[in-house]
């Protein structure tokens, strides 16, 4: 995927004018935005979108409200998990069938470790990055505990792999897009590499899922998670996807085995049977009003083009990145439209109180320990108009010093 980057604007004028012609420019309306703000922190949480609250005021109220139980038949409750899967597939370029909704990810990452494992006996090996986001760190160390002789192997970058790719690896567990720098790695030619070396792939899309195309057929994936309540706009700790390709569907052994992965859940029966398909990966029902959200935003997913999507992207962190390294700043996200995602992270050693203060100007974003300020663009609802003022609040707030106001250095509990 490549963009013109003669779309990168170089005054706010030129910001106005693409604004005007934006293909994108309707979905704007499909969203609850901050008032006096611009937020650039969908990389973490999405924005409401204007049609949750009714979908979920249905769910309660109608659904529950009045049908009770009734409805796990009348409005299909019972498959959810599946419809919603196979209405997420098609944004990540997996078939139908090969995507379901269950969990969060890490317990989703916990059972395809597990499963891969077991696929790979005599392989006790799981290949992570140092780097990566910290539960699949942490997923990873406890289930190579549980097996014999397993052990994690953190790389010091994914650009070490080569090194450690040897006959005792059985899966490789890599974030498409770096949570903290925003690169993208080469999906595709990673994973034909760990298959060469006789190990399985999954893949972490929750930074990349919603933000970009994604084709896990043509890639050869054996599995990912993903995350719904990022760029995907599910709502707070929405429930997680998980990807399994159908050639490992009648072979793999997932350890998680609810009621709901049984072949006949409603036979009640004390042994465990698994159901066919991607099915084999449920282990409980999800949360009803979590799933709710689900249904809402992709009411509205399902009317994007990726492309569209990828390619004002492109445009928009690109169009921050320039203005940034005019200013002086460390970025170190890949300048390259090519190599990042969705995001540009910013280097800077008093970058906390430095986010603070942008906050309290109504620019949203974050900081990553120890010293990265973090922006998140998503393209349905941000104009390039917002990202070049943006941009000059960033500026403004380092060229006054503001940002050494006491105030702005109190942490809390959440950062």
């Amino acid at each position: 995927m490549s963009v013109d980057l003669a779309t990168i604007p170089s005054s706010r004028e030129q910001c106005l004018a693409l604004d005007a012609a934006d293909p994108l420019a309707a979905f704007r309306a499909e969203y609850t935005l901050p008032a006096n703000g611009t937020y650039l922190d969908g990389n973490s949480l999405g924005v409401l979108p204007v049609r949750t609250p009714e979908v979920v005021r249905r769910t309660v109220e109608e659904e529950w409200g009045k049908d009770l139980i009734t409805s796990w038949n009348k409005h299909s409750w019972i498959d959810l998990p599946y419809r919603l899967g196979d209405r997420i597939a098609p944004l990540v370029g997996a078939g139908a069938g090969e995507v379901v909704v269950c969990d969060s990810v890490s317990v989703n990452l916990f059972k395809l470790l597990t499963a891969a494992l077991r696929l790979r006996p005599g392989r006790r090996t799981v290949l992570g990055e140092r780097d990566s986001f910290p539960t699949d760190l942490y997923i990873a160390e406890g289930v190579t505990g549980l097996f014999e002789g397993g052990r994690s192997v953190l790389l010091p970058s994914v650009d070490d792999l080569d090194a450690h790719l040897d006959d005792d690896v059985a899966v490789v567990v890599l974030s498409q897009v770096d949570y903290r720098t925003g690169r993208l790695l080469d999906m595709a030619a990673i994973t034909a590499k760990v298959h060469r070396a006789g190990a399985l792939m999954i893949w972490d899309l929750c930074h990349s899922a919603g933000a970009l195309p994604i084709d896990l057929t043509a890639c050869e994936v054996d599995f990912a998670v993903g995350c719904t309540y990022k760029y995907l706009n599910a709502g707070p700790c929405a429930p997680g996807f998980l990807y399994a390709a159908a050639r490992h569907h009648d072979t793999v052994e997932q350890p998680l085995t609810g009621w709901f992965s049984h072949a006949a859940p409603f036979a009640f029966e004390s042994g465990y049977r698994p159901t066919q398909g991607i099915g084999r990966f449920l282990t409980s029902f999800p949360s009803l009003l979590a799933l709710a959200g689900l249904r809402a935003t992709l009411e509205i997913w399902d009317r994007v083009d990726l492309e569209l999507v990828r390619a004002k992207s492109l445009a928009l962190t690109g169009l921050f990145i320039e203005q940034c390294r005019a200013d002086g700043l460390e970025v170190v996200t890949p300048g390259q439209p090519e190599l990042r995602g969705s995001q540009v992270a910013v280097r800077h050693p008093e970058a906390f109180p430095v986010v603070q203060a942008l906050i309290e100007r109504g620019v949203i974003g974050d900081f990553r320990a120890p010293d990265l300020m973090r922006f998140g663009f998503t393209p349905l609802y941000l104009s390039y108009t917002e990202v070049w003022d943006a941009a000059q609040a960033l500026r403004e707030v380092l060229a006054s010093g503001e940002w050494r106001a006491e105030r702005f250095s109190v942490r809390g509990a959440v950062t």
